[in-house]
């Protein structure tokens, strides 16, 4: 499959026309064309629907649009690492995280690596511990951040020192908000909205000593921000991590931590026997000194 015909792909489910995806790509219209026909008898499948005004994908072009996506900016990162490999201090570092405040300690390491070396880029992809899993193992990225109890232990890792408490996103003229801590039984019955990871949904429910079937889930999420939408508008109650929602001053939210308390250790990973650009080891060296592994 040929790279070049994987951009002409990827213009035309942008502009959903042969027409302004040729003139995008400075092509003729019956050279686009005919290259997409021999990817489609190449893949053996049909990719697109040929309407009058714009052109849709099928279920299998939709497909390959997120495969082309991840081959392109894998393209992209590996012409990348050889193109600075005479440079040990220029280069780009690709890090996942999912949403956590205890990420500080580890930016601070960015702050410094970028003060000493200041054409180092970094680049932050942000999901939860499934996306930024499946892009780490791909080699889409050089590290993650995951928060417990997502799976290390196929991973080298640091645990960092800073853990992660859970609560309760709430607005401040809720009836619970007058509490300074939030109990199972206090959950029991009400709107929640939950991480949309079955294994941190599955944890929850242990704390809350109930089945996530018995549970009334409204919702769920896999980063907070749109959640704490659904707050706002009295939708539900947002079981999440501290310190992700801004509380202070006039906002209209609240958190409670949970009690029993809850936990979490935070890490950052990277593969096992992973072959690490210049940029990106000496990155890992500054990770291993700051926090003394």
């Amino acid at each position: 499959m040929d790279i070049k015909v994987l951009r002409y792909f990827l213009a035309l489910t942008r502009e959903e026309s042969i027409t302004a995806a040729a003139d995008y790509l400075h092509l003729t219209q019956p050279t686009l064309s005919r290259q997409l026909i021999e990817l489609e008898e190449e893949l053996g499948c049909t990719l697109f629907i040929r309407g009058r005004r714009r052109i849709t994908l099928t279920e299998e072009g939709i497909h390959l649009r997120q495969r082309a996506e991840q081959i392109l900016e894998l393209v992209h990162k590996t012409e990348s690492e050889f193109h600075h490999l005479d440079k040990s201090l220029h280069g780009d570092i690709y890090i996942g995280c999912g949403e956590t405040d205890a990420l500080r300690p580890v930016v601070g390491v960015i702050k410094m690596m970028q003060k000493d070396y200041p054409r180092i880029r970094f680049h932050i992809f942000s999901g939860n511990a499934n996306d930024v899993t499946e892009r780490l193992d791909k080699g889409l990225l050089d590290f993650g951040v995951l928060i417990d109890p997502a799976r290390v232990d196929k991973y080298d890792s640091i645990c960092l020192p800073q853990k992660d408490r859970w609560g309760v996103l709430m607005r401040k003229d809720n009836a619970l908000a007058e509490r300074d801590f939030i109990q199972p039984q206090d959950l029991w019955g009400l709107p929640l909205i939950m991480s949309r990871q079955k294994y941190v949904s599955n944890s929850i429910a242990s704390w809350i000593k109930k089945d996530y079937d018995q549970l009334n889930v409204v919702a769920t999420y896999n980063l907070i921000f749109n959640a704490a939408l659904l707050v706002e508008q009295n939708v539900g109650y947002a079981l999440c991590l501290d310190k992700l929602i801004n509380t202070s001053g006039d906002s209209v939210f609240c958190f409670r931590p949970l009690d029993p308390l809850l936990e979490v250790d935070v890490n950052i990973v990277w593969k096992k026997f992973q072959l690490f650009s210049k940029v990106s080891m000496l990155f890992l060296q500054r990770l291993k000194e700051v926090f003394s592994i």
